[in-house]
C-alpha cells in the first residue's frame, strides 16, 4: 500500500506542477495586458506630466504617436526591456515613470531614505544629550524650590495677597 500512495502522490505533484507551468506561460500571452503594463511605466512627453496611457491633454501632439509606437513594439514581440530602452533612446530618461535602479539613479532611490534615517538618528542623539545636561544654575546660588517647601511658599503668597 505505501508504494501505491507514494506513486499517486508523485503523480499528483507532477500534474499540479504541469498545471502551474501552463498557467505561467499563459499569463504573458495577452498583448493588451503587456501594452497596458508598459504604457503605465512611461510618461507622456508633451509636458503634462501624466502617465502615457492616461494623458488627457486635449490635442496632445505626442501621446497618440507614442501609443502607436508602443503598440508596434508589443505587436513585434520585443521584450519589455527592449521597448523601454527604445523609448529612453528616443525621448530620454525622463520618459520612464520611475528611474532605473542602476548607476547614479540608484542614489536617487536610496538618498531620501538615507537622509531620513540620518536625521532621525541625529534628533535622537541631540535629545539624549539635552536630557543628560545638568539643571541650569540659578543666579546668586539660589536653589530651586520643590515639594512641601514650595507648597508652604505658595500658601504664604496666597495669605499675603488676600485683601
Amino acid at each position: 500500500m505505501p508504494v501505491t500512495s507514494a506513486f499517486a502522490r508523485s503523480r499528483r505533484v507532477f500534474q499540479l506542477s504541469l498545471l502551474f507551468a501552463a498557467l505561467l506561460m499563459l499569463t504573458g500571452a495577452d498583448p493588451d495586458a503587456r501594452f497596458q503594463t508598459l504604457g503605465h511605466r512611461l510618461m507622456c512627453q508633451c509636458g503634462c506630466n501624466q502617465v502615457l496611457l492616461e494623458c488627457n491633454h486635449v490635442g496632445c501632439p505626442l501621446s497618440d504617436g507614442m501609443r502607436r509606437e508602443l503598440a508596434s513594439y508589443v505587436e513585434r514581440g520585443d521584450s519589455d526591456d527592449l521597448v523601454l530602452q527604445a523609448f529612453v533612446q528616443k525621448y530620454g530618461p525622463t520618459v520612464l515613470l520611475a528611474p532605473t535602479t542602476t548607476g547614479f539613479n540608484r542614489i536617487a532611490w536610496i538618498m531620501p531614505y538615507l537622509v531620513l534615517t540620518v536625521g532621525v538618528i541625529a534628533v535622537y542623539l541631540v535629545v539624549r544629550a539635552w536630557r543628560k545636561l545638568p539643571a541650569p544654575a540659578l543666579a546668586d546660588g539660589i536653589r530651586p524650590v520643590a515639594g512641601p517647601e514650595l507648597d508652604r511658599y505658595r500658601a504664604q503668597a496666597r495669605k499675603e495677597t488676600d485683601l
